[in-house]
């Protein structure tokens, strides 16, 4: 039997983030809250680097549900709907929410690095790395 009512908190301090998590191509994903930090049944939380001209690889979350706030920079997440091709704009104080599955990238078009928090209703870092959504098109 667990002892609730006494239970430790944990700090993570900004410079003992890892790596030590499943990547994508495009960004650099550092965990702080997980099951493996800090013993999290239900959370996970960390921090996503995009270099500025730079898009990451399509990906999706598997079933956890993802939210996500924008820090710095401006990045611009994509999904399909359909085959349209949907692009939300951000900036700073900015919040994203991507429902579980649902594939989708990260681009930072702008000069400045895009860095966003990122809680997951997992205590791992699920991420699924998938071919490219967008095949180019050909044109005649």
């Amino acid at each position: 039997m667990t002892d609730h009512w006494h239970a430790p908190l944990r700090h993570i301090k900004g410079a003992e983030l890892t790596g030590d998590t499943m990547q994508t191509s495009g960004m650099t994903r550092l965990e702080a809250v997980s099951g493996k930090t800090v013993g999290s049944d239900k959370l996970w939380m960390g921090r996503t680097h995009v270099a500025p001209a730079t898009s990451s690889g399509d990906h999706h979350h598997g079933e956890a549900e993802t939210a996500i706030y924008i820090v710095s920079g401006r990045p611009v997440f994509v999904f399909a709907d359909g085959d349209e091709e949907v692009r939300l704009e951000t900036e700073p104080g900015d919040y994203i929410f991507v429902p579980p599955y649902a594939p989708h990238r990260e681009e930072n078009p702008g000069a400045e690095e895009a860095v966003v928090v990122i809680a997951r209703s997992s205590q791992e870092g699920v991420v699924v790395n998938l071919p490219s959504l967008w095949a180019p098109v050909e044109r005649p």
